[in-house]
């Protein structure tokens, strides 16, 4: 066995971040995320998120996945390189005047619990199947990634009660300026090839729109943009993660930067993340009656009705 890292596959993180739903989980956080006007205020001012949004995406998304499954000296580098990043920048008040820096604690919370929450909501209700317990692991889990971020452990979310009430706490301080604007507009039309903007209108639109559903009531309120109701965003998740895991795991891996295609040759094929390794007794896509039946690829588990 070698290093499990900072998780180590005996966690919910690990299971949880190898799904596919994650994806649409990662652009109901930047809606979310973009409702802080100071923490948005510093992406626009100090990224190039406007000219290389893409990038920024896909860089956030290699973090995630290598403080998930890569080696602790590989999750501690990680976050070291993000904190000395931020020690660096700053972001004007526009009323104000004055400076801030990024690593503020009040915005690398906020940051990380609009991420948490949207990994959680996203993966239960499209049919990742969590006990209340086991959603509370994760968030209690997710204070390791808070850490290497900057924030202390102590002062995060440790379950689903104290993120709520967290939400509750910094709801009057959101609102929908100007650069909340941008990152909407960004999300609904992406620059891209000329090319490919048939295929943009068709697939990536669709997924953003998910993903835009899937915010609470109240962001939708702000960004004034009505959502479908709670249920049937459900059935629509739902219907997207069916979809989307039924494109075999091995394959989906192996797509770049293959972070858990990594662990698992470090670890061994026991290291493999899979639902049923948070004890769930029937099987993926089992029918009553059919727990235990093996399914294509050695997966075994069970994806049911969120929690």
């Amino acid at each position: 066995m070698g290093d499990p890292g900072l998780f180590t596959p005996n966690s919910v993180t690990w299971q949880m971040h190898g799904d596919p739903m994650m994806w649409v989980a990662g652009i109901r956080a930047l809606y979310l995320q973009a409702l802080h006007p100071r923490a948005v205020r510093d992406v626009m001012q100090n990224s190039d998120f406007r000219q290389d949004a893409w990038g920024r995406l896909l860089r956030t998304a290699n973090f995630v996945g290598t403080i998930t499954y890569g080696t602790t000296v590989a999750a501690e580098r990680a976050g070291a390189r993000v904190r000395k990043i931020h020690s660096m920048l700053g972001a004007t008040d526009p009323e104000t005047g004055e400076r801030y820096g990024v690593d503020e604690p009040e915005l690398l919370l906020w940051v990380h619990c609009a991420e948490i929450d949207s990994y959680l909501q996203v993966g239960r209700r499209s049919g990742f199947r969590l006990t209340d317990a086991e959603a509370d692991k994760y968030i209690s889990e997710q204070r390791a990634g808070a850490r290497l971020v900057g924030l202390d452990p102590e002062a995060v979310p440790a379950n689903r009660a104290q993120m709520a009430a967290y939400f509750e706490k910094v709801r009057p301080e959101l609102a929908c300026g100007p650069e909340a604007r941008a990152v909407d507009d960004f999300l609904l039309r992406p620059p891209t090839h000329p090319l490919l903007v048939p295929a943009r209108e068709v697939l990536w639109r669709r997924v953003a729109q998910l993903a835009y559903a899937a915010l609470p009531p109240y962001a939708h309120e702000l960004y004034g943009r009505p959502a479908p109701e709670p249920a049937a965003v459900t059935r629509q998740l739902r219907a997207t993660g069916t979809l989307l895991r039924c494109i075999p795991a091995r394959l989906r891996w192996r797509l770049p930067p293959k972070h858990i295609v990594r662990a698992m040759a470090r670890l061994g094929p026991g290291s493999r993340p899979a639902p049923y390794k948070l004890g769930r007794e029937l099987a993926i896509l089992d029918e009553p009656g059919e727990a235990g039946r093996t399914i294509t690829g050695g997966e075994r588990g069970r994806w049911g009705t969120a929690g």
